[in-house]
């Protein structure tokens, strides 16, 4: 994890003209959306420069903009030609996605590591037959770490979440809040603290990353903990197709052997994994901050809306034509093998 933490302190090479970025032959642009000290912009980008870099001889680099579209367009926006590479959130886009909702789901024992590789894994056996990213060059998959609640109201059971107001980020966290009664509002995450602040809604969903990259820890005092995690959030990292065809053919082979798929999804998946210890550290270091561990009962109870989630997206899977048990059957066992 020293790697990540050096990263973090070099944020500014995320959102600006690297020194490195003059004197490669391609510099290219990424468009991203959360802020310049997120982990996505502070850890994950650096990392994947760096991991470019590296393989291209520094022939090929990237500088990171802010703003450039809403996290929702971001896909729209490189199939267009407005930036080289992004980041999505798939739940961003209900309807657009239906495998990426595998990853999300409840129940799975690891951390964002062992899931990020896994689903990279079964994307290559199961998902990719449904081709959900045509159009752009999938660099890598990760999913964070276990979305819990965060709330501005004491939360101690599952009942208290029946009529909660909350931030649902779409996917299977939606999916979720659905079944427990949640009052579902839909925002993107560079949203949620002004939505907490304003008490337009009453809680969250969302990994402990999000207690110091979103600065829950002000504005949302208080977990709800289920042992591993309400849910999951997938994303991926992409790059304009048209772009990675213009690259002459050495650098392609660089980046599809060196960087891209598994390698790119597991540093992305360490990633996640360090700023979930960074936001549960902040946590458990406020004073006024709370962290409430589902009891034994609520943890069963859950357990058996998890199971019918189960269902419901395994249902989705193999209505879209894929072998919905084989795929879940291997994310598992690939996690467990991490």
């Amino acid at each position: 994890m020293n790697k990540f933490i050096k990263l973090a302190a070099a944020t500014a090479i995320a959102v600006t003209t690297s020194t490195s970025a003059w004197a490669a032959d391609y510099n290219l642009t990424i468009s991203s959306w959360t802020g310049p000290n997120h982990g996505i912009n502070a850890l994950m980008w650096p990392g994947l420069i760096e991991m470019i870099e590296e393989a291209t001889d520094g022939k090929v680099t990237a500088e990171v903009k802010l703003g450039l579209a809403p996290p929702p367009a971001q896909m729209d926006l490189v199939m267009d030609g407005a930036a080289d590479m992004t980041i999505i959130f798939h739940g961003y886009q209900p309807g657009r996605f239906v495998g990426t909702k595998l990853i999300e789901l409840p129940g799975y024992e690891g951390n964002a590591e062992a899931a990020s590789v896994a689903y990279w894994r079964v994307h290559e056996a199961h998902l990719a037959a449904l081709d959900e990213h045509r159009g752009v060059k999938l660099m890598g998959l990760t999913t964070h770490g276990p979305g819990q609640v965060h709330s501005n109201k004491e939360v101690t059971s599952l009942e208290d979440l029946d009529g909660l107001k909350t931030r649902l980020p779409g996917g299977v966290a939606s999916d979720i809040g659905r079944e427990l009664g949640m009052i579902g509002i839909q925002v993107p995450a560079p949203k949620v603290y002004e939505t907490l602040a304003s008490d337009a809604a009453d809680a969250v969903t969302m990994p402990y990353e999000g207690r110091v990259g979103f600065k829950l820890t002000e504005v949302a005092k208080n977990v709800y903990e289920m042992p591993g995690g309400f849910y999951r959030g997938s994303f991926a990292f992409l790059m304009s197709q048209e772009t990675f065809d213009s690259l002459p053919e050495d650098l392609q082979k660089a980046l599809d052997e060196k960087v891209f798929g598994e390698p790119a999804s597991r540093m992305l998946g360490q990633a996640w994994d360090e700023i979930d210890r960074i936001g549960r550290e902040a946590t458990e270091a406020a004073e006024d901050n709370t962290i409430t561990i589902a009891s034994e009962n609520d943890q069963k109870l859950y357990g058996q809306y998890a199971n019918l989630i189960t269902k419901q997206v395994l249902a989705e899977l193999n209505a879209a034509g894929i072998d919905a048990e084989a795929a879940y059957e291997m994310v598992k066992s690939e996690m467990a093998a991490q």
